[in-house]
């Protein structure tokens, strides 16, 4: 009432016309803005008025106030869980991962997205999980993969997982699903390089998309030329070009790329480099199940050069 009074004193007592405010986009938060009627001669009216108008706008401005609060509590919420899941991640805690994210599945987020897909990837990927438990877990991990991207194509993660995901599925649909999904694994991992080329991840999946064709058995190939006009292929040069570039982004970075790298080599009958990286493959720290079975590969490889 006290900010009414004051209006007050600066109006004339004679018609008044309230003006339409729209303070830019509040307008649009407070459909019911009051507008202001035509009033003549009757002061009480015109003082309620002014009195509405004015808590209407007060009450806009607290629901600015409180929304952008809420934004940014939400943002807050955001960044605490994917610090939490990182962690988890770091420490190979993959169940306890799995768990956290799974709070937040219907997240719109991308970020929570993409972890959610690899963590429901490294569940299925655990020597305890089922072989049908594994199918269920893969199929979801690509659904999670899809929304990410869905909510945001510019994050190289999504690009990367979805790909990732997509060649798992491959796994249960068939040669000729699989070699139709080979164009599209490659998109997203050449997209994931161009949006984030120092992901030394994304570029040691391309090195293992081209090793994976170049090494294709003969009736494999023959079902491609059967069933696609130009179907995919590559050399183990341009696999070793890949593996080469991922140990530049980040050296050692991960134990495959070490095994991979030598065993390019031999396919390339270079004993000498294959057995340089076999080695340090082999001398690789054991921190996940993955590492073990790179160490015991590398092992047999070194026994047979």
């Amino acid at each position: 009432m006290a900010l009414a009074s004051r209006v007050w004193r600066f109006l004339p007592l004679f018609r008044v016309r309230f003006p339409t405010r729209t303070w830019g986009s509040r307008e649009q938060c407070c459909p019911g803005r009051f507008r202001g009627p035509e009033v003549i001669g009757n002061a009480g009216t015109l003082k309620r008025g002014l009195l509405f108008s004015a808590l209407s706008y007060l009450g806009c401005e607290t629901y600015q106030v409180i929304s952008q609060a809420a934004v940014v509590h939400a943002t807050a919420k955001v960044e605490e869980i994917l610090e939490q899941a990182d962690y988890l991640y770091e420490s190979g805690e993959t169940e306890k991962l799995y768990q956290l994210l799974t709070q937040y599945k219907e997240s719109e987020d991308a970020e929570v997205l993409w972890r959610l897909a690899r963590a429901s990837r490294d569940i299925a990927q655990l020597s305890g999980t089922s072989e049908e438990e594994k199918k269920l877990y893969v199929y979801e991990a690509l659904e999670y993969a899809k929304r990410a991207l869905e909510k945001n194509e510019s994050s190289f993660a999504a690009h990367k997982w979805y790909a990732i995901c997509i060649s798992d599925v491959g796994d249960y649909e068939g040669i000729k699903v699989k070699i139709a999904n080979a164009y599209i694994i490659k998109e997203h991992f050449e997209k994931a390089i161009e949006l984030n080329p120092k992901d030394a991840t994304s570029v040691h999946l391309m090195g293992i998309w081209c090793y994976t064709f170049a090494e294709m058995p003969w009736y494999q190939r023959r079902i491609a030329k059967m069933l696609f006009a130009t179907p995919p292929s590559s050399t183990y040069e341009e696999a070793l070009g890949y593996f080469h570039r991922a140990e530049q982004v980040d050296p050692n970075f991960y134990s495959k790329n070490l095994l991979l790298l030598g065993k390019t080599y031999l396919k390339l009958k270079n004993k000498k480099l294959a057995a340089f990286w076999l080695m340090k493959a082999k001398d690789y720290p054991a921190h996940t199940e993955e590492d073990k079975q790179v160490q015991t590969e590398a092992t047999q490889l070194l026994t047979g050069l």
